[in-house]
């Protein structure tokens, strides 16, 4: 099994001195007992998954441990390695191999290039190619006069489509997407009250009329955003969360006016569901535009981002748009032989051969459930419990709650019921104000836990939903909007306390 020890020390040293490197927040080489301590209510911290759903690991290896409970139940593991290797391959488009299926249009070939080094954020990159494989950005194209910013799904995917199976045309050549990264200077002149300084930097993302595939569609009169994928681990304990103790969540924090959460409409999940039906407040995703993990990012992406069919998903993640334009281009009715008819028919067909099996997404689930939270680290060296007091002082617990309890009858995996679990989100989407946030402009509060091994794990420590902050610091010092009163509180603070939050911050 993957938790088995390494000669973990010598892969901390090697990844920490590439986090210095790539300039990662490189904290100290964390501490953990020589041991898995028993679990007790006082040390309820160092278990931020729960006594069922954390794993005492703290290597590069980190976000990619299966739950302790996995090991003991042999069927439990072949699922999860199986999975595992779902979310390792990259699919192709020859059929009757294994991982077949890929296209016609995509936007990446695996799960793990969206998602490198697992649960892990992909790195900031300065250019839009999704060949590279530490770049896990999605595109974006939606018309910003618009209320809700609605994206332009009558000729894009949600998830915008770059890549494309020969003879297809993708709906957008990447060569024309650019992206640059701009310098930022806030009301305070980027100056801490002591006179410490630091940098702000932001995204800027166009697109070249001439790279977008649809002649009658005018770049001009829309925008262009990029978001980072979401991390992994721990995802089957949020999903474990009552749907009663979320929104009670969110009438507490209504009620008190401080940080009121904004929660995911409620979405039908009727027939998606077996565990769950009826509906559900969102909890996943930047918008909560997801419920439950059955119909969650991960289960939809393994679809969409490949364009793999599965028996509940016969059809295309694809726009009728798309099809029309790809059914009447010539060079691909030379290519397939058959008639505009016939590849609009097709393209759109709501039954098509499944190419993955039920089987194979079954163990994907298990995987994507089971995924462990690395333990929590120094929790009780005298600066970090320092810097917890002042993380709570400052009022970032109302947004970021520390903890929550799992229900009592979770399913399909009983082993997450009953875990008192340390996640510091409230799941509740809020307003960040944030300077050119994109579509972005509510956001999720996102999970703390296991944030400060991407140094480790990652070699960087790139943050928020675009990554333009690149450590813990720039990322509070982004806060605005519902949030600008607990990063005044932070910025006014002497330089002590501003590390020992972070050090905080570094051991969750």
């Amino acid at each position: 099994m993957k938790s088995i020890q390494f000669v973990w020390g010598i892969l901390i040293l090697f990844a920490v001195a590439c986090a210095d490197e790539k300039g990662g927040d490189n904290p100290e080489i964390p501490e953990l007992p020589s041991n898995r301590p028993p679990y007790s209510e006082e040390r309820a911290e160092w278990y931020p998954g729960g006594e069922n759903g954390t794993v005492f690991i703290a290597n590069t290896m980190a976000y990619q441990q299966a739950m302790p409970f996995v090991d003991a139940d042999a069927e439990l593991y072949r699922a999860f390695m199986r999975g595992e290797r779902l979310f390792e391959k990259s699919f192709v488009t020859t059929e009757g191999m294994g991982y077949s299926g890929l296209g016609p249009v995509y936007i990446r070939k695996s799960c793990i290039a969206c998602h490198p080094s697992y649960g892990g954020r992909s790195k900031r990159v300065d250019k839009f190619d999704t060949n590279d494989s530490r770049n896990g950005y999605l595109l974006m194209i939606y018309d910003p006069n618009t209320p809700n910013l609605a994206l332009a799904s009558k000729y894009f995917t949600g998830m915008t489509q770059t890549r494309a199976v020969e003879p297809y045309k993708a709906p957008i050549n990447e060569a024309g997407v650019h992206l640059e990264w701009l310098p930022y200077t806030d009301e305070y002149g980027n100056t801490y009250p002591d006179g410490a300084t630091y940098s702000l930097i932001y995204p800027k993302v166009t697109v070249d009329q001439h790279a977008i595939l649809f002649e009658d569609f005018d770049m001009s009169k829309h925008a262009a955003s990029i978001e980072a994928t979401i991390g992994i681990y721990g995802v089957g304990l949020l999903d474990a969360i009552s749907d009663e103790d979320l929104r009670a969540q969110y009438a507490l924090e209504q009620s008190r006016g401080y940080c009121p959460g904004i929660i995911g409409a409620d979405i039908d999940e009727t027939g998606l569901n077996p565990y769950y039906p009826g509906k559900h407040p969102g909890r996943f995703t930047y918008l909560c535009t997801r419920a439950t993990l059955d119909n969650g990012p991960g289960s939809n992406a393994i679809w969409n981002i490949t364009n793999v069919t599965r028996p509940d998903r016969r059809y295309h993640y694809i726009t009728e748009e798309y099809s029309k334009v790809m059914s009447k281009d010539p060079d691909v009715q030379k290519a397939l032989g058959q008639t505009e008819e016939e590849i609009f028919a097709n393209l759109m067909s709501k039954e098509l051969k499944p190419e993955m099996t039920q089987e194979d997404y079954d163990d994907f689930m298990v995987w994507h459930r089971t995924v462990a939270v690395p333990a929590a680290r120094n929790m009780d060296d005298e600066k970090v419990k320092k810097g917890k007091t002042l993380f709570a002082e400052a009022g970032c617990i109302a947004c970021h709650k520390p903890s929550w309890t799992t229900r009592s009858d979770y399913k399909p995996e009983a082993k997450l019921s009953n875990q008192k679990i340390y996640p510091y989100t409230d799941l509740l989407r809020h307003d960040l104000g944030l300077y050119e946030p994109g579509r972005v402009q509510v956001c999720r509060t996102t999970p703390l836990w296991g944030r400060g091994l991407m140094p480790v794990v990652s070699g960087h420590s790139d943050m928020l939903h675009d990554l333009r902050a690149r450590n813990y610091e720039e990322a509070i010092l982004w806060h605005n909007g519902e949030a600008k009163p607990s990063k005044e509180k932070f910025r006014n603070m002497p330089k002590e306390d501003r590390e020992a939050l972070i050090q905080f911050l570094q051991s969750i």
